[in-house]
């Protein structure tokens, strides 16, 4: 009986340490799925705001900053079918109907020296009419320099449509870094930002990259304007990608080199 009994006892411990070591492969193979970042075609991939004036169209997300009059943050995927010949009629800046504090009128930008610089690139919403005309709303620009508008921060779009393609899409969220303290143009005094960023993360979730720039025109090599993610959220106090796994987010936000992206 005793040792009926004990032998009993040995398959029930067998069992459980089967059943634990089981649980801890499950967890370890989604971990890997992890790692391997097969990300959800439902990822949310929004960032956090710091203003809470957070509106949605159809082909692109923003955060709205009122006390600076554009927004820190524009938000979207791109993918090959928004990347088409397509030859639009360009529309006027009109503001932005969503926002309920009204965007910046585009009249401030009027004779101050910098162009209407689109944080959302048109170019990046070609798939319809509607997607590229909504990027013509002034809740979608920033004063910009002519001469970076047109040069370091066009290469940068232009390589960004590239890995678009390269990489079978992208999570791109950018924006002015808003701080106190900055220029302003217009009788809205609408702020000039002393730095832009872009922040990437490939559709697989497998490499993130960030980017920022400052605000002059510059003929420097793109990766040299290359930082981390972690540098860029403490310069903005807003968190990327933050419904990323904790560990995944943490090793990608740290890096700062350019490894595994195509320059």
């Amino acid at each position: 009986m005793k040792r009926l009994y004990f032998l009993l006892i040995i398959v029930l411990f067998y069992s459980c340490k089967e059943s634990r070591i089981e649980e801890d492969f499950l967890i370890k193979s989604d971990e890997v799925s992890i790692s391997k970042n097969k990300l959800n075609t439902d990822f949310d991939f929004y960032p956090t705001s710091t203003t809470s004036d957070v509106y949605k169209r159809d082909s692109y997300s923003f955060s709205y900053s009122e006390e600076h009059e554009q927004s820190e943050w524009v938000a979207y995927f791109l993918e090959n079918e928004d990347l088409t010949n397509s030859n639009f009629k360009r529309p006027f800046f009109e503001q932005d109907p969503l926002v309920e504090t009204e965007s910046a009128d585009w009249r401030n930008y009027k004779k101050s020296g910098y162009d209407k610089g689109h944080l959302c690139p048109a170019g990046d919403r070609k798939k319809t009419f509607d997607d590229y005309n909504e990027t013509f709303f002034t809740s979608n620009i920033s004063p910009q320099l002519h001469e970076f508008n047109s040069g370091i921060w066009n290469r940068l779009e232009e390589k960004v449509r590239y890995w678009a393609m390269k990489y079978d899409g992208l999570y791109i969220v950018t924006g002015g870094v808003l701080s106190d303290n900055l220029k302003t143009i217009g009788k809205e005094r609408v702020s000039v930002p002393n730095y832009f960023y872009k922040v990437l993360l490939s559709k697989d979730g497998d490499k993130m990259i960030g980017f920022l720039v400052p605000h002059q025109d510059s003929d420097k090599p793109l990766y040299e304007f290359v930082v981390s993610v972690d540098e860029i959220e403490k310069m903005t106090g807003i968190d990327f990608y933050p419904n990323l796994p904790d560990n995944l987010e943490n090793q990608l936000e740290e890096k700062s080199d350019y490894k595994g992206w195509s320059f």
